[in-house]
């Protein structure tokens, strides 16, 4: 376990610094980080801005009974833990964040919150529980305890479909228990059926915050590109529906692009949609490393947001992900796990 405390973390600077206030290292979060800014007014020397990265994922194939999930193979390890993730992202300015559940095992949600307990730069955790099973509102109930339980996914993968289920009075019966929780719902992967899915569930729970994984991923085709317009323009209006700019580097026409310039009409239009408050930084790693790796996803954003307004670079990188996931400094959190 780590002695320091997340407010008197430092972090060395380095060859990436980029031009904007994105010197490596980061910045005091107390117990008011719920209320107060974690970075003073800019000054001369401009303060680093903290990064809060909304996606990564933690999983352990050396255990015993193994993991249904163990990342994008190749070259990228089968364990992914805390401590993994710390070396790499502290010297990028990272200071916290937030687990995506891919485990399809109910267990693996304790597995999670356990393995993340110690270590105070993990701040929430988006689980992996089913709304429309029956013993669902006595599990997300029993996990919510854990102030470290930020909500949970659903979409259209690991065999869910989430253009359905919305149909279905059980799995609305969750959702509906998802806003009395305060909690938050993220859907993934992308597609035009699954941004209209988000417009359905939007109509019918507007207090309920969803979050968007990995819209850069989206491509649209020729066949599709007036329906993601539309839904696109629907999404403008939904203040609750927030967006992750994660996936920048993504495949196109089946290649690797790493160039920004390709990526900047897309990103462009996300803002333009999603606006300066709905935006969020997430790096998926370790599936990112089939891409490239962290350094490479954490440098392209800001490389991207590097000419933007500092108030705007503090609200994708850190700020947003407060409003989307309201996660708790790591001081306030309880001892304990799952009650």
């Amino acid at each position: 376990m780590s002695s320091e405390s997340f407010s008197d973390r430092s972090v060395p600077s380095d060859e990436h610094t980029t031009r904007r206030g994105f010197m490596k290292g980061t910045v005091a979060v107390g117990a008011a980080a719920m209320t107060e800014p974690l970075i003073a007014a800019p000054s001369p020397q401009e303060k680093p801005i903290p990064i809060i990265d909304c996606h990564i994922h933690l999983f352990d194939g050396s255990r015993p009974q193994g993991a249904p999930y163990v990342g994008p193979g190749g070259d990228s390890p089968t364990t992914a833990l805390p401590a993994d993730y710390r070396k790499l992202a502290v010297p990028l300015g990272i200071t916290g964040a937030i687990k995506v559940e891919a485990s399809p095992w109910v267990e693996d949600n304790l597995w999670a919150l356990q393995v993340m307990q110690p270590d105070d730069m993990m701040l929430g955790l988006v689980g992996n529980l089913r709304p429309e099973k029956p013993d669902f509102g006595e599990l997300l109930a029993r996990h919510a305890k854990n102030p470290l339980f930020r909500g949970i996914r659903y979409g259209t993968l690991w065999g869910y479909d989430l253009t359905k289920v919305i149909e279905d009075d059980v799995f609305m019966k969750g959702m509906r228990l998802m806003v009395d929780l305060d909690l938050s719902l993220d859907v993934a992967n992308p597609s035009v059926r699954l941004l209209e899915a988000v417009v359905k569930l939007n109509e019918r729970l507007p207090d309920l915050r969803i979050v968007i994984d990995h819209l850069p991923r989206l491509e649209p085709t020729a066949a599709n590109q007036a329906a993601y317009d539309n839904v696109l323009n629907d999404l403008h209006h939904r203040t609750n529906v927030f967006v992750k700019l994660s996936g920048l580097i993504h495949r196109i026409s089946g290649k690797i692009v790493k160039d920004l310039e390709v990526h900047r009409p897309g990103l462009d239009r996300l803002i333009e949609v999603f606006g300066d408050d709905r935006i969020l930084f997430g790096s998926d790693w370790p599936n990112s490393d089939r891409a490239a790796p962290l350094e490479e996803v954490v440098g392209i954003a800001k490389e991207y947001f590097a000419d933007k307004p500092r108030e705007l670079q503090e609200k994708y990188f850190w700020k947003n992900a407060l409003a989307a996931y309201k996660w708790k400094p790591r001081k306030d959190l309880r001892k304990g796990v799952v009650e």
